[in-house]
């Protein structure tokens, strides 16, 4: 495993202590928790992206799109019948 220096504000190291401490984590673990999770948010950011840039792509070529209003009654359906 390869060792990584952060450098860090004294706040910061404050508050990263004070969390990791509020878990029952040492420092280290969760910094290595929060990139982690770092990671994770910006593959899902990334995927969403790609799914958006894809579909959009997909309508520009089929001309197929939905009005405004019948999406936002759909959404509203699809809600109370959820709830």
């Amino acid at each position: 495993m390869e060792i990584v220096s952060l450098k860090l504000s004294d706040e910061l190291k404050v508050q990263v202590n004070n969390a990791a401490k509020a878990l029952g984590m040492s420092p280290d673990a969760f910094m290595i928790a929060a990139i982690k999770q770092a990671i994770h948010n910006t593959e899902l950011r990334l995927a969403f992206l790609a799914q958006g840039y894809e579909t959009r792509a997909q309508a520009i070529k089929t001309g197929k799109a939905y009005d405004t209003p019948e999406v936002h009654q759909h959404m509203r359906d699809r809600i109370h019948r959820i709830k």
